[in-house]
């Protein structure tokens, strides 16, 4: 991770950072720093809100589940301390005065009690705690990879930038070199002054085209820095892959793999279990509480240990509501109508994660052939180019031939870009969706 960490430093301190000049342009991202991939994604799941959030409740999560395991078995323990001071003043009959005096007291007493019977409560609590543990940990997950999802898409916008800012360089050139051979043309009479007029329009549209580029560049470039936690621009590296690598996966498997252990489906599906503990929990609430409790209390006139007076006892407290004013009625139907729900949610999730998968793999196929397509078209297009400007050279075809097929090939282009970027952005929206690597 050759910037991961410098940068974020940097983000959090202000200071600057090392960056690299792109394309020759000026502006906020000549010298924007530049990240791969990895980093970009390391850097966004670092400064995330969502992520932070997910994994605070995951951390809460597994303190309750601690709380409500073996912890909830043990006894408790309590201690507690006191002392009293008083006068106490009376009357001496043998000298007929009132003689002063005081009345000390110092306890302190240790308690202990621990459940016997909780209708059966615990160990249902103990298996919501677990559910909704299991559950934090699936949204994480499922966070994780849409934050990751996110980050992916500001980082391919910006190389996508990138590669129509060359595409439009390429296409300014090429008008260019046709006003360039209109005006000679001119010159020697075979042309009109309508060829050098359209040849001065092509050349301003094409930097129109550049302008724009460029724009969106450093839209995209200053999305992906407060994307990373950076206060500024970042450009994404140019070293990066990206034409399309085949699926480890088939699709059945990719479907397969979604609808049962998928993000979205394991945070459903762990609710649900936690929401049928919780039913449990709440029915445990017809049944009595067999509690079993011990004291030992020490009393004494003098702040010591000489001369204590102690006591003890043991007691069995059976405790049983007769009614509560429909208390644990409301509360056992509220939790039978949660786990319901979240059962339609559980069958939802999963209908969805089918079509949302299926959805994303007929995606990425349908980039794959745009890409073939797309490829081909611009090669043929090249070609045509080629042709025409030849041909307009020589003087056997017209302006309009010419600027056609410019059009032609700067359209090929950018459908080959956008192809290119829309399998890097279905590919990644499948591996959020399947919450795995691909």
């Amino acid at each position: 991770m050759k910037f991961a960490f410098s940068l974020l430093a940097a983000a959090m301190l202000a200071v600057p950072v090392r960056g690299s000049a792109q394309d020759g342009q000026a502006g906020p991202t000549a010298n924007a720093p530049v990240v791969t991939l990895d980093e970009a994604v390391e850097l966004a799941l670092r400064v995330s809100a969502a992520v932070v959030q997910r994994e605070g409740a995951r951390q809460n999560a597994g303190s309750a589940e601690r709380a409500t395991g073996w912890a909830a078995y043990l006894p408790t323990l309590s201690m507690t301390s006191g002392a009293s001071l008083a006068s106490s003043d009376r009357f001496d009959t043998n000298t007929n005065t009132v003689v002063s005096g005081s009345s000390d007291s110092y306890n302190a007493r240790i308690t202990s009690g621990i459940d016997l019977f909780t209708g059966f409560r615990r160990g249902a609590a103990h298996d919501e705690a677990v559910a909704t543990t299991t559950a934090a940990e699936a949204s994480l997950t499922e966070t994780r990879y849409q934050t990751t999802l996110t980050a992916k898409q500001a980082f391919f916008n910006v190389l996508r930038a990138d590669e129509t800012i060359r595409s439009a360089e390429a296409t300014l050139d090429r008008a260019r070199q046709g006003l360039h051979a209109a005006q000679q043309r001119l010159a020697v009479g075979s042309a009109t002054r309508s060829d050098s007029l359209r040849a001065q329009l092509e050349v301003m549209q094409a930097q129109q085209s550049l302008l724009a580029a460029r724009y969106r560049k450093q839209s995209a470039a200053y999305s992906l820095g407060a994307m990373i936690g950076y206060d500024g621009a970042v450009s994404a590296d140019p070293g990066t892959v990206t034409e399309p690598v085949p699926l480890d996966l088939a699709d059945d498997e990719l479907i397969r793999l979604a609808v049962t252990a998928s993000p979205a489906v394991m945070t459903a599906q762990a609710s649900h279990r936690a929401s049928e503990a919780a039913v449990t929990v709440a029915r445990s609430t017809y049944f009595p509480i067999l509690t079993a409790s011990g004291r030992y209390t020490w009393n004494n006139t003098d702040p010591s240990f000489n001369g204590v007076r102690g006591s003890w006892d043991t007691g069995l407290q059976l405790s049983y509501p007769l009614f509560n004013r429909f208390s644990r009625e409301n509360g056992y139907a509220r939790a039978r109508v949660n786990a319901r729900s979240t059962q339609y949610a559980l069958d939802e999730a999963r209908r969805a994660a089918r079509a949302d998968t299926r959805t994303a793999i007929d995606a990425l196929h349908f980039a794959e052939q745009q890409i073939v397509i797309a490829r081909e078209a611009a090669a043929v297009a090249a070609e045509d180019l080629r042709v025409q400007q030849t041909r307009y050279e020589l003087g056997t075809s017209t302006i309009l031939d010419r600027i056609t097929s410019q059009a032609a090939l700067a359209n090929t282009e950018l459908n080959l870009i956008a192809a290119r970027y829309d399998y890097l952005v279905a590919r990644a929206r499948l591996e959020a969706l399947v919450g795995r690597e691909l």
